[in-house]
């Protein structure tokens, strides 16, 4: 009626094994899914970013008066400071404040391009979705975004006038920005 000892080894392997690869998602586990095509199982776990929260919240824009008043008479300004550093220097921030300028003038529906530019910041720096959705804080609170995305990048480091590649020189990250330097002995 019960196994033998050398038995109950392959049956004990067999319960142990993985179930047959699928391909397809499996439920209840730990974010996994079984690979298709392989002669054994692999687990592929997928590793999900921690969600921080902002350094400073939506309406404290007077933390910070000068930008507060930069936004509220001209947010192109901060939009193109702020694109400039999310983009890491491949617009320049006169590019980006003309192009919010532009998209304000014609249609007057800016805070549509400025909440990509907030969701590609989180997306960087693994920040919540707080206090609403990203369209819905730049369509209610346009200046209050821009100046808390403001903030932000300032709060991380980043000297929001001098732009993405001074601020890279300025923390010996010209490796990023600048091409490798040539060895006296190599030529065309």
């Amino acid at each position: 009626m019960y196994p033998k000892a050398d038995e109950g080894a392959p049956l004990r392997a067999q319960a142990a094994a993985p179930p047959p690869a699928t391909g397809f998602p499996m439920s209840g586990g730990g974010g996994g899914y079984y690979q298709a095509g392989g002669a054994t199982a692999a687990l592929a776990v997928q590793a999900q970013a921690p969600v921080a929260a902002w350094s400073t919240g939506l309406c404290d824009c007077f933390d910070d008066c000068s930008n507060c008043c930069v936004t509220c008479l001209c947010p192109c300004i901060t939009f193109g400071q702020v694109a400039e550093i999310i983009d890491r220097g491949s617009t320049s921030c006169g590019t980006s404040g003309a192009l919010y300028t532009l998209i304000m003038l014609l249609t007057g529906c800016q805070c549509v391009f400025s909440c990509f530019y907030r969701a590609k910041m989180r997306a960087q720096y693994g920040l919540q979705e707080s206090p609403c959705a990203d369209c819905c804080v730049h369509w209610c609170c346009e200046y209050c975004a821009l100046c808390q995305e403001y903030r932000e990048l300032k709060k991380r480091g980043f000297d929001m006038k001098l732009g993405w590649h001074a601020n890279m020189e300025r923390q010996g990250r010209t490796a990023a920005t600048m091409p490798p330097q040539m060895h006296p002995g190599m030529t065309r």
